[in-house]
């Protein structure tokens, strides 16, 4: 893979000028929020997105982790970076390898790089980004990992899906909290905001799955290593642009996903 939107040192800057520039650059993205949006054929989702995402503040970047898309997407989010340097940045991937491995790329190219807080966001925009603020005045109260939740307060508050789509996605909520205790309303949402030390914690290498599991292996990690969880409601809202990476494929891993996380907290080896 390789990444862009950096700026790095010129050759004519003295060693001097190179360190200040490096601590002013490591300091403006230890104080801003990393928004990390994975993508496989979203080249018409990024115009849509972007601007939204940008307009909740100067302390909001963003990494655009494209798996060689080859509709163009990775050219569309240069394109961002060039006209956004400092704030759009891109992570290039040879192939699609999965929404886990993606966002665990981006979370460590985040963390590499002095970012302090980092969130998962789709690209479609059902994840509302003018929730990203209280998001973050949630994690800067105390909260160690922020979830945007569908169904805080007994409330399913998504639109535009049919019924089927609705009835797995609360069921697949309580199915986990079921069997794992994971005690969040929305435990397969993948809205979320950690603090970097959360993503250090729980060791990502050790983070096996790969579809849409991986938000509940994410999650129940982090409560098991103790750190706080805390909802916020946010309105879902069904793609508008491309198509769903559903499948029975991720349904699958999730149902049993679950169960073998189960059984490595009973042995201690979460």
């Amino acid at each position: 893979w390789r990444s862009s939107g950096k700026r790095w040192p010129s050759s004519g800057e003295s060693g001097d000028e190179q360190h200040c520039t490096r601590r002013g650059r490591e300091a403006r993205m230890s104080q801003a929020t990393l928004v990390i949006i994975p993508t496989y054929n979203e080249r018409d989702s990024l115009p849509l997105i972007l601007p939204q995402v940008l307009a909740q503040g100067e302390a909001f970047h963003v990494l655009i982790v494209d798996d060689g898309s080859p509709d163009g997407t990775g050219q569309e989010a240069e394109r961002w970076a060039t006209q956004f340097p400092g704030r759009v940045h891109v992570l290039h991937r040879t192939s699609k390898a999965g929404l886990g491995p993606a966002y665990i790329a981006g979370f460590r190219w985040g963390m590499s790089n002095g970012y302090q807080r980092l969130c998962e966001m789709d690209a479609d925009l059902s994840h509302p980004p003018d929730r990203l603020p209280a998001m973050v005045a949630a994690l800067e109260a105390g909260a160690d990992v922020v979830i945007g939740s569908r169904y805080v307060g007994g409330k399913a508050n998504v639109v535009n899906w049919p019924i089927s789509r609705l009835f797995i996605s609360v069921f697949g909520s309580w199915y986990a909290r079921k069997v794992t205790g994971l005690p969040v309303a929305d435990a397969t949402g993948g809205f979320n905001l950690f603090r970097a030390e959360v993503l250090d914690t729980v060791d990502l290498s050790r983070v096996e799955s790969n579809g849409y599991s991986f938000q509940i292996e994410l999650k129940f990690r982090a409560w098991r290593s103790g750190f706080t969880l805390v909802e916020i409601p946010i309105i879902f809202t069904e793609r508008a642009e491309g198509e769903s990476k559903m499948s029975k494929a991720i349904l699958r891993e999730a149902i049993w996903r679950v169960w073998r996380l189960r059984l490595l907290s009973l042995v201690g080896r979460i």
